[in-house]
């Protein structure tokens, strides 16, 4: 029996170009061990770690004449040392050449022979640390069920138990006479589910159980959206070029926590009013009108927990994620008006309040982030092909463990996601909270958004305002 991808991940799959390919990403900051951190000891890592994610061993074949969505298959000439590789940066090494670095490997293409991921532990850098950066296609992360590779190989401790030896025998691949076979039969029994997997439209892109279900949960989803009309024109809307820029901005946990304090709301709320208030300084600095009534409107997809069930009356695991259209109020001056404004509408949104914080991420094994920023991106990714523009940029959220965890035995210090960039978005924002710090992962445009070094300073200038409202 073939296993064949599911109807999102063929879309992704089929659906990227060169300009917004469907890459989710990662960027760790460790602190290198004593003896330091060797490629050999983080290979060695990741094959043991490769059966929580079969994905990772496998590729992409395609049917003949796209009879039926394409096929997951072993690769029998599966090379761990063809994913993970070995780079430097001129030591001592900055940041800013390590974010040049990243921008660069995140415009590469994948061979689409081989297994959609790579991994790179980057050396070179200033103070002790080295770099993992983990590129993987949006197709291989689907939940919990699928995570990323990101997910597994973090660990709570530095000397985690052993693993059991990993004795793996690639299955036999299907010739290509199997594979018409199999997709005739397919017509033949579900004939609907066919053509509406041969189709490229928006009813493919399929983030739950299935087709059908699906189509319930995101026909609502999308009534809502379209509901509330096309999202306002700003200079983050345009077409999209090969080239990126990549930053990154943090901030304490416990300021954000000050502020949640001080007005009651969620630290979700407080981020997403960091975030305004920076684009508002932007916007401003770019001499943009900023009517008092002008809005952003954000993809901001919402982790939310077990107990929830979505439209269609289907239980969502841990690792669901839900889509969550909100306008940021650019246009307020005031920095307290704007974090209650954003406040209400997450307070009146449809989606339970039980998300996935980070207590519940505690009981997760490995390090959830980067699986469920991937989740993000393919709610978002849903939504971008309707037509028409239904937002401007997407703002992914992930809560993590907070206390000190490792990879390959390495202290992780920082983490952050690089969200991919969508068709006529040029702008994408990834934060994740770990250990006591949010970290701000932005990706961008290198064409429309020259100036996007300037996002740590105004995201730090936004928060700032608000720590001082809260005095």
């Amino acid at each position: 029996m073939v296993n064949r991808l599911s109807a999102s991940d063929a879309t992704f799959y089929r659906l990227e170009n060169t300009t917004t390919p469907m890459y989710v990403q990662s960027l760790y900051i460790l602190r290198s061990p004593r003896g330091g951190l060797s490629y050999e000891r983080l290979l060695e890592t990741v094959e043991q770690r490769l059966p929580q994610t079969p994905r990772y061993r496998q590729k992409i074949r395609e049917v003949t004449m796209s009879l039926a969505r394409p096929v997951w298959v072993d690769d029998h000439d599966f090379d761990v040392t063809y994913h993970v590789r070995h780079l430097a940066v001129p030591s001592p090494g900055s940041d800013r050449q390590l974010h040049e670095l990243i921008a660069q490997l995140g415009q590469q293409p994948f061979d689409r022979h081989r297994p959609l991921w790579e991994m790179y532990l980057i050396e070179g850098l200033a103070d002790h640390r080295v770099a993992l950066y983990i590129k993987s296609h949006q197709a291989l992360i689907n939940g919990m069920a699928a995570p990323a590779i990101g997910h597994v190989i973090v660990d709570r401790t530095q000397r985690p138990p052993a693993f059991d030896e990993d004795i793996w025998v690639p299955r036999r691949e299907p010739g290509t006479a199997e594979l018409v076979l199999g997709a005739v039969g397919d017509w033949v029994t579900t004939p609907r589910t066919q053509l509406r997997a041969v189709g490229s439209n928006i009813a493919e892109m399929a983030i739950g159980s299935g087709p059908l279900a699906w189509v319930g949960r995101q026909a609502v989803d999308a009534a809502r959206a379209i509901a509330r009309g096309t999202a306002p024109h700003t200079p983050m809307n345009t077409q999209v070029s090969q080239n990126r820029l990549f930053t990154v901005a943090h901030g304490a946990l416990d300021d954000y926590r000050a502020v949640r304090a001080r007005y009651d709301c969620d630290i979700n709320d407080v981020v997403l009013a960091v975030i305004t208030g920076a684009l508002r300084n932007w916007l401003l600095s770019r001499g943009e009108p900023v009517a008092s009534t002008r809005t952003v409107r954000a993809m901001a997809p919402l982790s939310v927990g077990p107990d929830h069930h979505d439209n269609a009356g289907q239980s969502q695991p841990i690792g669901a994620v839900a889509p969550f259209l909100v306008d940021l109020p650019v246009g307020e001056p005031n920095p307290v008006i704007r974090l209650s404004q954003i406040a209400y509408a997450t307070e009146s949104h449809p989606t339970p309040t039980d998300r996935v914080d980070a207590r519940t991420i505690l009981t997760v094994s490995g390090f959830a982030p980067p699986t469920l920023h991937a989740m993000g991106v393919r709610v978002a990714t849903g939504f971008a092909g309707f037509t028409g523009r239904v937002f401007n940029l997407l703002i992914t959220n992930a809560p993590g463990a907070q206390r000190q965890l490792y990879v390959c035995g390495a202290k992780l210090l920082e983490t952050y996601s690089v969200p991919p960039l969508l068709p006529n978005k040029a702008l994408t924002i990834g934060v994740t909270s770990y250990n006591g710090t949010l970290y701000y992962g932005v990706n961008a445009d290198r064409k429309a958004m020259s100036d996007v070094a300037m996002a740590p300073a105004l995201l730090d200038e936004a928060l700032a305002e608000l720590l001082e409202a809260a005095k």
